[in-house]
């Protein structure tokens, strides 16, 4: 299914930003899967996550998954400022590289709605389902178009990020930053020894402690500790990821939040959701939540109606809905949990 040049673009044109910014002859790119019934009604848009393209979506879609292209029409839209879509790396001046705006989830959801409305017509969403940065596209698409989304299922994000998370957030930004071919982003080649030094500080965070105690990496291949934090972890960060890029999808003030312009809590998404949302939670795990569970992102017990969670267990933690390649991983996530 994966052919990394096999997608269309959507032509934003002028876009103008929540934070004020107007990006000129902005582009969604974006692939889908299967066909659009005749009452358009089995669409389910599935934004990527941090760093992740279209194709790194595609191990959750297939025959007899809940992703199945035979039942719906899957829209994958690429975040702004992964590379394919608008981004510093792919901007022209004067807004290009460390002169990229600052992109909302907001924005994200703003630009995914017209790709949905004005290039296919589709009124209604029977689902909108991610995972991390994903998950918060979620929310913030059943808070900003509540009588839209059917159903929404966000797994292993949250709806607002916690100072837990963004003091890892925090971390990651200074490794990358550190390296002197950074350049205050002006860099004339990629700051690969800061894109190292940020993938063994994600290394951290993004698997569990019980995923190292037990050595889980050799089940993925990896004969050791450090073959696993080069070939897995600095391998996927310079897997032609910009680092001016990487820098605008954590958001340069690393306060991602799903609400309306003006709103700035979970407690909107909990209150103005018409969908019928479904959660799926990774645990244990670190940046989403504390080890119980973050005060910013609303419990099962919160005033979100007709909310099911579902927590996905395991020693991978968080990215088990990443990537195929961590165990069991697409054992869990196949599973319909809306």
């Amino acid at each position: 299914m994966t052919d990394r040049s096999d997608y269309e673009v959507f032509e934003l044109g002028d876009f103008a930003l929540q934070r004020g910014a107007t990006l000129r002859a902005a582009k969604l790119a974006y692939k889908v899967y299967g066909e659009l019934d005749a009452e358009r009604s089995n669409a389910i848009v599935y934004p990527t996550w941090y760093s992740g393209r279209h194709w790194d979506n595609e191990w959750l879609i297939g025959d007899g998954m809940a992703l199945d292209p035979a039942r719906y029409f899957i829209i994958v839209p690429n975040m702004l400022g992964n590379g394919l879509s608008s981004s510093p790396s792919n901007t022209p001046p004067p807004y290009d590289a460390a002169r990229f705006p600052e992109v909302t989830a907001y924005d994200n959801v703003a630009a995914q709605h017209r790709l949905v409305t004005e290039r296919f017509g589709i009124e209604r969403l029977a689902l909108v389902t991610g995972w991390s940065m994903g998950a918060g596209q979620t929310y913030q698409w059943a808070v900003s178009h509540p009588d839209m989304v059917q159903r929404a299922c966000p797994f292993c994000g949250s709806s607002k990020t916690s100072e837990h998370n963004i003091v890892f957030l925090e971390g990651v930004k200074a490794a990358l930053t550190a390296d002197a071919a950074w350049q205050h982003g002006w860099y004339e080649r990629q700051p690969s020894t800061g894109l190292r030094a940020m993938a063994r500080v994600y290394a951290g965070w993004g698997f569990s402690q019980a995923f190292y105690w037990n050595q889980c990496y050799r089940r993925m291949g990896y004969s050791s500790l450090e073959d696993f934090l080069v070939g897995f972890w600095e391998g996927f960060f310079l897997d032609e990821r910009d680092a001016n890029d990487l820098l605008t999808m954590f958001g340069r003030g690393s306060t991602a939040t799903s609400a309306p312009p003006r709103a700035s809590t979970a407690t909107t998404y909990a209150r103005s959701t018409r969908s019928r949302p479904g959660r799926s939670r990774c645990r244990p795990r670190r940046t989403s939540t504390s080890p119980r569970r973050t005060r910013n992102t609303p419990s099962p017990t919160s005033p979100t109606r007709n909310c099911a969670s579902s927590p996905a267990s395991g020693a991978t933690s968080r990215v088990a809905g990443s990537t195929p390649s961590t165990p069991n991983s697409s054992t869990t996530f196949s599973r319909s949990s809306w």
